[in-house]
């Protein structure tokens, strides 16, 4: 068994003279969670779309759970579960009938499988009542709930948390960790970056159709050498100033009631240089209430490599 759930290799799709993705080179380790991460219109649904046959790709290769697409789609896509944009349900149905409907459809065990698809993603308690009074968050979870029908070894989840208040996001935080707990895999499609960074193991970005990071979370968050320092002082103004001339210092500016210092790349890389900083302010009277390094997000490495891909 290959080690891998998701592996692409030269993987493209054009619709006319557009490339919505162009040359995709992916590998998703079994048993993590993965975001593919990217703006709206960057090429997420896109793959999502390969990936479940619903369209054709117009050059490379695609393997799923070791089986080739398109030749091998239905032993591949027999323990996938997925949501693709906004899941959609029969209205006048309640949530139980709706899952019946797609379990005959599935395996024999399939229909079992409901009540603790339901309990696990919190509608238990809803399972009786029509979808057509469900809310945008609640028809997620019930997605989420079918997928979960198949006993997936793969789940693809299209932009999962649309709708969901920020207790329900924390809810699916959790609901993804414990599958992958279970050896399960999760593909997560977002431009949520916060919300990939707590939850994944892994990420690839993609922009303009192309992948251009991917890895661990820690090692995409560790790729700029750039290296920020939140310095609280006052006055503040006079501290970013004197900070401003300091030759270890590229640049230094108001920030959040503080200034961000950003160091040279030069700067040695040791506690040295937070003591020439306080040194220096101490100096010139500046009272320095605390100093923190900053810790690059996602979202900062995201912003930064598509922002300068922009200005290439």
């Amino acid at each position: 068994m290959t080690s891998l759930a998701i592996e692409t290799h030269g993987l493209g799709k054009r619709f006319g003279a557009r490339a919505a993705l162009e040359s995709i080179d992916l590998e998703v380790p079994r048993g993590t969670a993965f975001g593919f991460l990217g703006r709206n219109g960057a090429g997420k649904t896109t793959l999502v779309r390969l990936l479940l046959g619903l369209a054709e790709p117009t050059s490379g290769t695609m393997r799923l759970l070791g089986h080739t697409l398109p030749d091998e789609r239905s032993q591949a896509l027999a323990r996938v579960g997925a949501i693709v944009e906004e899941p959609r349900f029969h209205p006048h149905l309640t949530g139980r009938e709706n899952l019946l409907v797609h379990a005959a459809a599935r395996d024999k065990h399939a229909a079992g499988r409901i009540p603790d698809a339901l309990k696990r993603v919190g509608l238990a308690a809803r399972a009786d009542d029509v979808v057509k009074g469900y809310s945008l968050g609640m028809r997620q979870r019930l997605g989420i709930a079918r997928c979960l029908l198949c006993d997936p070894e793969l789940l693809i989840l299209d932009e999962p948390v649309n709708g969901l208040d920020p207790a329900g996001i924390l809810e699916f935080r959790h609901l993804v960790r414990s599958l992958v707990d279970e050896g399960r895999t999760v593909l997560l499609s977002s431009h949520l970056l916060d919300e990939v960074e707590k939850t994944c193991d892994a990420a690839a970005i993609v922009d303009n159709g192309r992948v251009v990071a991917q890895g661990t979370i820690e090692a995409l968050t560790a790729m700029s050498d750039e290296r920020t320092i939140d310095i609280v002082a006052a006055p503040a103004v006079k501290a970013a100033t004197v900070l401003a001339a300091v030759p270890v210092i590229e640049r230094a500016v108001e920030h959040e009631g503080g200034i961000r210092a950003t160091l040279a790349r030069n700067a040695p890389r040791d506690a040295d240089v937070v003591t020439v900083l306080l040194r220096r302010l101490l100096a010139e009277d500046i009272s320095v209430e605390r100093v923190i390094p900053v810790r690059r997000s996602l979202e900062d490495q995201f912003l930064s490599m598509t922002t300068r891909l922009e200005n290439a």
